[in-house]
């Protein structure tokens, strides 16, 4: 099917803080609105048959809950409701958004996924009602071609969105296509815990995800793009993924995944937005990994090189440095052992070092990580391994293994300039779970096993 995800630079309000009236909120959202319009009319000229906008695209960031009250449309979360929007726009009070993005559906014959904020009126005698008796979601909608409203999903992750609530239970959201059949959704943040989006998948036994996101790059192990093709390879699905686009937030990184291929934007350096538009196939089985290659044994030699410790992505790893032409390596901390076999093309004058850490992450979120990484450093000393590299020369054949406790485990591999690459081989052998690459087309960033042990968050 042809799919599209359009990378918006959204027009911000100068002073999301300030209190305005809805008319204003309006008209800022109408802005963006605007340019969402021109992107549905250009891919559904390429033929696009759904397309996916950004988290935050339509109202911006950095309200308060008082401040964002006039950018939220009223939407009913009710599975039962059959609405359309642009046919039926007087069945409810403030829903201009909603009612836009129903009509770009309708008169483009085109699936339509959008995020924006809703609100919803509660009673006191609802536990969890909020004090000022309304409940304020981050939420996607999903449009059928026909206008209609099939699907809403309000985000369970927030990440500090202090003018959201998160909902009384979380929302599995799906909607059905006659092109690919069964969609999930659900939105940033979320890619990261079990509930909703692993549960989702698995219980629906999901192939293909359309996921709203407003995203800040980490390197070395959580670019956009890099996480969302380890998503796409580890749940063997297809994942429409739009990203907004702010590079001095460090916000870039969209793409159209499968298992095996990707067609990607990630660009720091140029403003203003992006469609990408391609052609991917339905995914209908499972799919399984070739596990021809045997694991290479670690040999005892003498000399090992030296362990050292550095923070990498607010995490203490242990890593030891990856100095020769080839050889075996094998690191560990606590259960987890990371063990690499690699061989060097040429031997640049870059450091890189295998790394372990199995350990409850805290800082911008906490959850449980169990990852054995292969880094490129930013310079030449220890100090500098575990921070954000963008390029590399290396040319690197390896495989890379651990002996991960939980079935979770992304598969991240990233080349010089923010680029993927796929792996040769990987899957579960004799309990360890590995990644091998021979011939890799550029410089190698990252080469990471990271594992989510949820039940341990």
């Amino acid at each position: 099917y042809v799919a599209a995800v359009y990378e918006h630079e959204s027009i911000l309000s100068p002073n999301p803080a300030a209190l305005v009236d809805r008319q204003t909120a309006l008209e800022l959202m109408g802005r963006n609105l605007d340019i969402y319009e021109q992107q549905v009319v250009a891919a559904a000229r390429q033929g696009a048959q759904i397309i996916v906008f950004p988290e935050d695209g339509i109202h911006g960031f950095n309200f308060t809950r008082s401040s964002i009250y006039p950018y939220l449309d009223f939407v009913l979360h009710s599975h039962s409701g059959k609405w359309n929007p642009c046919r039926e726009p007087y069945l409810f009070n403030d829903t201009e958004v909603l009612q836009r993005l129903s009509c770009m559906a309708l008169k483009n014959k085109i699936f339509l996924v959008a995020n924006l904020g809703t609100k919803q009126p509660c009673e006191h005698t609802d536990p969890q009602c909020p004090s000022d008796g309304r409940y304020q979601f981050n939420t996607n909608v999903a449009f059928n071609d026909d206008g209609m409203l099939v699907a809403t999903y309000r985000k369970h992750n927030l990440y500090f969105e202090y003018a959201f609530d998160t909902p009384p239970e979380a929302d599995y959201s799906l909607f059905d296509t006659p092109f690919a059949g069964k969609f999930g959704m659900f939105t940033c943040f979320d890619i990261l815990f079990f509930e909703p989006a692993v549960n989702l998948i698995k219980q629906h036994n999901l192939k293909q995800v359309v996921y709203p996101t407003a995203w800040m790059n980490q390197l070395p192990l959580l670019s956009a793009v890099e996480f969302q093709q380890a998503f796409a390879t580890a749940f063997n699905v297809n994942i429409l993924a739009a990203n907004i686009h702010h590079p001095t937030l460090g916000m870039t990184g969209s793409g159209i995944y499968t298992p095996v291929k990707s067609f990607i934007y990630h660009n720091m350096e140029s403003y203003g937005g992006k469609l990408i538009v391609a052609e991917i196939p339905v995914i209908t089985t499972g799919y399984e990994t070739s596990l021809e290659k045997s694991l290479g044994r670690i040999s005892e030699e003498g000399n090992e090189p030296p362990l050292f410790f550095a923070e990498m992505m607010y995490d203490n790893f242990t890593f030891i440095p990856v100095w020769r032409e080839k050889g075996e390596l094998r690191v560990c901390a606590n259960t987890l052992c990371c063990y690499l076999n690699y061989q060097r093309a040429v031997l640049t004058d870059e450091l890189y070092a295998l790394g372990v850490f199995d350990g409850l992450h805290t800082v911008h979120g906490t959850y449980y990580v169990q990852a054995c990484a292969l880094v490129k450093c930013d310079g030449l000393s220890f100090s500098t391994c575990g921070q954000e590299v963008t390029d590399a020369a290396a040319l690197i054949d390896f495989q890379l293994w651990g002996n991960m406790s939980t079935p979770y485990v992304f598969p991240l591999l990233l080349t010089s300039g923010i680029t993927l690459d796929f792996a040769d081989h990987m899957g579960w052998k004799n309990h360890h779970y590995f990644m091998s690459k021979n011939r890799p087309s550029s410089g190698l960033l990252t080469a990471a096993l990271y594992g989510r042990w949820y039940g341990k968050d």
